[in-house]
């Protein structure tokens, strides 16, 4: 049943990855219809020989691989791979465990049981949350605001699970300005719909103005649910809990905290202002594959309201076999039933790094951060849009007199790209065309910033020089 050489062929080729990827052109060098055309074939009739096809597929994707892993990619918020979760991800396809039950797999039940304990500690919140492995933190905000919608329904005596929303009591849904495109896709899905969402301004750098919350929530009765971030998007900026969670619990709001990255800022004392009273709210929702460095599949839904989440996610059906009081059962907490056993990789980072090393990755980023922003800041034809207090840098590229500013914002993030160094994307802030430097990746050294910097700075010069 083994096929040991087939397993040592895939290890040599991922070896063979790894040791190139500081190396390698960070973004990727074939075009979607390069990659299309080698890979394209008509249907089999028969199979192949699986190392033949391992060979084949690895051969022909490698033009279109990005070097989100290394250390320069800096599109998205995009962490790499710590080695211990790497390996343990590994061992959970091989293991090949349905993380359903506890029954069906009593190990992927235990660990997620004891990194959900790990999790809680590490973020510094009430150690009877209850927190759902998903997919990423869209599923994270999804399962969160279906525990809120059960929640602020089951108070004015309405039963959403068995009744559903026609002739429901009508939810208010508040969120900032510059709430993120999931926290909105999980509010659609939902049902709640865009149109009803009652937007609150925010500041220069991006954070929820608490007085213009006060407002909103000042005509509002019945159920309520208030959406809060930890970590724009584009600024790395964060409501201020402090003082907007009390007024809005006074309300008698259910508070959703999206934290995708920005929440892992909770590891550290540096950011212990920006991050105070967020551990009052009601839900917090997160990405792994981020700041933790994991890999993807791995998203974070945390609730304060053990009762409510698992009304509103519970798996019932004749084959259940129901775990007893102490066994945790995995899909009780999520959207789905048959899933990856998503423990693995999580114990794996959290165990190799511990707490001083998942705290020394966040501090080491942020400080990149504003080393990124300070050198490019040297150039006079270079303007960072953001206070940079988290991760994210916002680069704005002056133009040569004459051209037209998005144009040629577009043009140089698009020869950086090119280019090959680092990756950065583009992004809009406030009505201007900027690029985003995202720093989450464990392996980036000063030396990748510096390198880096020099490069946009080159990119740029010799684009504002054909101009001239």
């Amino acid at each position: 049943m083994i096929d040991r050489k087939l397993l040592n062929e895939t290890v040599r080729i991922a070896e063979e990855y790894f040791e190139k990827v500081e190396s390698r052109h960070v973004g990727s060098v074939k075009s979607v219809q390069e990659i299309r055309d080698k890979l394209s074939t008509d249907l089999p009739e028969t199979g192949e020989d699986p190392l033949d096809v391992i060979q084949d597929m690895a051969n022909k994707v490698d033009g279109g691989l990005v070097a989100s892993p290394g250390p320069r990619y800096f599109g998205f918020v995009t962490g790499g791979v710590v080695p211990a979760s790497l390996a343990a991800d590994w061992m959970t396809s091989v293991w090949d465990q349905n993380g359903v039950l506890s029954v069906s797999s009593p190990a992927a039940g235990v660990v997620e049981e004891i990194v959900s304990n790990w999790i809680l500690e590490l973020l510094r919140f009430p150690t009877n949350c209850s927190v759902g492995m998903v997919t990423g933190c869209q599923m994270a905000n999804f399962t969160c605001l279906a525990a809120a919608r059960h929640e602020v329904l089951r108070r004015v005596g309405w039963d959403v699970e068995s009744k559903g929303l026609n002739g429901a009591p009508e939810i208010s849904i508040v969120a900032g300005e510059e709430a993120h495109a999931t926290l909105i896709n999980a509010l659609k899905m939902l049902g709640f719909g865009t149109d009803n969402i009652i937007q609150v301004p925010s500041d220069s750098n991006g954070a929820m103005i608490p007085k213009k919350l006060k407002e909103a929530l000042e005509d509002i009765d019945g159920p309520l649910i208030v959406n809060l971030q930890a970590g724009n998007v584009n600024t790395g900026a964060f409501d201020p809990f402090k003082e907007i969670i009390d007024v809005a619990h006074e309300k008698g709001a259910w508070v959703h905290v999206d934290g995708a990255f920005g929440l892992w800022g909770r590891v550290t004392p540096e950011l212990g202002d920006e991050l105070e009273g967020v551990e009052k709210a009601d839900s917090w929702a997160t990405d792994a594959h981020k700041w933790l460095n994991v890999p993807y599949d791995s998203g974070l839904a945390i609730v304060a309201n053990e009762a409510a989440h698992r009304t509103s996610m519970a798996l019932k059906a004749p084959y259940y076999i129901a775990a007893s009081d102490e066994t945790r059962d995995p899909s009780q907490w999520v959207p789905e039933s048959s899933r990856r056993a998503r423990g693995f990789a999580l114990y794996g980072a959290i165990r190799s790094l511990g707490g001083e090393g998942i705290r020394e990755i966040v501090e080491r980023n942020c400080r990149q951060a504003r080393l990124m922003a300070s050198l490019l800041e040297e150039d006079p034809a270079i303007e960072i849009l953001n206070e940079v207090i988290l991760n994210q840098v916002l680069v704005h590229f002056l133009p040569p007199e004459g051209i037209e500013s998005g144009a040629f914002n577009g043009e140089v993030i698009s020869v950086i790209q090119e280019e090959g160094t680092c990756w950065a994307g583009s992004s809009r802030w406030k009505g201007m065309d900027a690029m985003r430097v995202s720093v989450s990746n464990w392996s980036t050294t000063d030396k990748d910033i510096n390198i880096s910097a020099s490069a946009i700075r080159k990119v740029l010069a010799e684009c504002r020089e054909r101009h001239s």
